[in-house]
């Protein structure tokens, strides 16, 4: 291999014909590293891989400057890419004028969120976990991934760290910031895997629980294999249970690409092109969001489908729902009430089928309610008839239902004539299944201009310790407008 020696001053790298760096001086291995990758690897800085793609792509000798962040500093250099002559071979990278400058608090921030946003949007198992980092729910991608759901299903309340493998002699339990962005091996993938660890926001300085994502860089070679081995019904072949997973793969990574095009990432980026890719991303999750209602439709709407109904506490499934949608409700200015600490409401339903619905309750409410405004989540135990069910009420300011919505909301693509505001006319539809299937309904009280009540109703537990109605506050009425 021909290659000119690089001048002094010049940080000098190689990479092949995947683009992947072979070798690299220390300031770019360095940065290689500290952005995810490896050495050899492919090639980490989102802004230096662009450029030598093209060059190799097309053949010619590129140069520009490129900005690049790795966590904690701001990194400019005039970077020159040349073709090495040859079949498959890779190319000279020349970084020069490499300039190094600390991320303001704000940039760094902003960083970690972005990371956060691709983690999440990238991720193929994602769990909610508690503040020991117990397992509350699952969800999983993936054929070499269904393994590892079906143990962690099975042990919930255990720290999810008991199901995988981390690499070293490690004293359990780990701290989070340890594990977070750590490798772990899932046992039946031959994939490597990286967990990332999103804090949820506790009344102290301690996080109240957390989301944990597994993204792995490479794809399952299975990805585009649709198994054939039954026929598909009927019922499956709108989105199918099988296409789904495929349908979601590609719309991740078109969603992850187009947020670090937006958020100039990879570089510096002209303002129309910046809106261009939000628009990408925007539509990409609308989409994304329509595989998954249609997914969950037809999994409502199957013949064997049932629930797992177990003893759990509304209260805490409430909390935990506004938990998790704090950060949305607060970008719009808007108060989620949720029951308070000690208050209890026991009763037998599938805690994840009730988390799934009241999410999506509260995220109509924050929808659709003007900002500045309030959503409560209250708690209710029926009585004389009535004394069986257990209810939670998601109430809020927004601008109500007219009678003859109200009974239209819960049917199959209904969205009342709204358009633009990324719903796909199934959640409530999905919603009012999961909660008959459990024994209970979802039904709704509205008024024009009164705001709405959603309530999820289902079997109390007279199991439990008994409830005291006189300790539950009454579902608090939102203003009228």
């Amino acid at each position: 291999m021909n290659v000119p020696m690089a001048s002094p001053g010049t940080i000098r790298a190689i990479s092949d014909g995947a683009d992947c760096l072979v070798s690299a001086d220390k300031a770019i291995a360095a940065l290689q590293l500290r952005c995810g990758g490896e050495l050899p690897g492919t090639i980490a800085v989102p802004a230096l891989l662009e450029v030598v793609r093209k060059a190799r792509r097309y053949g010619l000798k590129l140069a520009r400057t490129i900005q690049a962040q790795d966590g904690s500093s701001a990194i400019t250099a005039w970077v020159e890419v040349e073709p090495i002559a040859g079949e498959d071979a890779g190319c000279e990278i020349l970084l020069r004028n490499w300039q190094s400058a600390p991320l303001a608090a704000e940039d760094a921030a902003e960083a970690e969120e972005r990371r956060g946003e691709i983690d999440r949007h990238f991720a193929e198992l994602t769990a909610r976990l508690d503040a020991g980092q117990r397992v509350l729910t699952v969800e999983a991608e993936g054929p070499d991934l269904a393994a590892l759901a079906a143990a962690m299903e099975a042990g919930f309340g255990r720290p999810w760290t008991d199901f995988v493998a981390i690499p070293g002699n490690h004293q359990q339990p780990m701290h989070w910031r340890l594990l977070d962005g750590g490798e772990v091996a899932v046992p039946g993938s031959t994939r490597s895997w990286r967990a990332s660890l999103f804090p949820q926001q506790g009344l102290g300085e301690e996080p109240a629980g957390f989301e944990l994502c597994l993204v792995s860089r490479d794809l399952p070679t299975s990805v585009l294999e649709v198994p054939r081995s039954k026929p598909v019904p009927a019922r499956d072949r709108l989105v199918g249970r099988e296409i789904a997973p495929v349908l979601r793969q590609p719309l991740a990574r078109i969603i992850a690409n187009a947020e670090t095009i937006r958020s100039r990432l990879a570089g510096p980026l002209a303002e129309d092109y910046a809106n261009y890719a939000a628009d990408i991303a925007a539509a990409g999750q609308h989409l994304l969001a329509l595989v998954e209602d249609l997914s969950d439709m037809e999994v409502v709407e199957a013949d064997d489908f049932s629930t797992a109904p177990d003893r759990i506490d509304l209260a805490d499934v409430a909390r935990q729902a506004a938990g998790i949608l704090g950060v949305r409700a607060r970008e719009k200015g808007i108060t989620l009430d949720p029951p308070r600490a000690g208050e209890s409401l026991p009763a037998i339903a599938e805690f994840r089928r009730v988390l799934q619905v009241l999410i999506n309750l509260v995220t109509n409410a924050i929808r659709y309610s003007p900002e500045d405004s309030q959503v409560w989540i209250r708690l209710e135990a029926g009585d004389g008839e009535e004394s069986g069910r257990a209810r939670v009420i998601v109430a809020d300011q927004g601008p109500g239902l007219s009678e003859a919505d109200q009974a239209r909301v819960f049917e199959k693509f209904e969205r009342l004539g709204r358009s633009g505001d990324g719903g796909s006319g199934l959640g409530l539809y999905i919603s009012r299944r999961l909660a008959r299937a459990m024994g209970g309904d979802l039904t709704v009280e509205a008024a024009p201009g009164q705001g709405a009540r959603f309530i999820l109703e289902v079997p109390a537990d007279f199991g439990s310790a008994e409830t005291d109605e006189g300790a539950l506050p009454p579902p608090a009425e939102p203003d009228q407008h």
